[in-house]
């Protein structure tokens, strides 16, 4: 298949959990960032766009410009650093994602420029994804401070990918909290 380099985009205020660190909140005794580059382990490189974070080695750290400029800078940064034909991209708070998710993905990609995972809704989850490098880089608009994902990957030829029961699910309300760690309280590490 060639090689892969993978983009966690690890970013973002957390508004509607209170501006907690999200990617580090542990589910089943993991950071859901850790869940993302476990995920990613047929990557090289696996680069985080975000805030550096203790512990966890193996990855290159970068930020958006402007930070807490939205997932297209994030994207933009990433992207700058990825030198692969492939790269996959994850959100960093994902909680059922798995190296099987990112298999399947680029099983699909064939001749497309993306294969996106697809919920059981029928919605496409534009933060898990495999992407053809050159041609995602080529969607970037000039200026990527605030632009829309979705309206930069509309002109992309992609592949929806099923889900399997809960692997698209993400972590962003308190309720998906209570949820995922049956407690009302975030467990993070510092």
């Amino acid at each position: 298949m060639g090689g892969i380099a993978g983009i966690v985009l690890a970013g973002g205020a957390a508004r509607r959990l209170s501006g907690v660190d999200k990617p580090m909140l542990e589910v089943g005794g993991k950071p859901l960032l850790r869940t993302a580059i476990d995920a990613l382990a047929a990557a090289d490189p696996v680069i985080v766009v975000g805030p550096r974070r203790p512990g966890l080695p193996r990855v290159v750290w970068t930020r958006e410009d402007p930070p807490g400029g939205g997932p297209v800078a994030a994207l933009a940064a990433g992207l700058a650093l990825a030198d692969a034909p492939e790269v996959a991209v994850l959100a960093g708070d994902l909680v059922r994602v798995s190296p099987s998710t990112v298999d399947k993905l680029r099983a699909a990609l064939g001749g497309h420029d993306g294969a996106v995972l697809v919920d059981g809704e029928g919605h496409r989850q534009w933060l898990i994804g495999v992407w053809r490098t050159e041609n995602l880089r080529a969607a970037l608009p000039a200026a990527a401070g605030g632009a829309s994902l979705r309206g930069m990957l509309a002109g992309l030829d992609i592949v929806g990918v099923p889900a399997t029961a809960g692997e698209g699910e993400d972590l962003d309300t308190p309720a998906d909290l209570a949820r995922y760690t049956h407690s009302s309280q975030p467990s993070h590490r510092p």
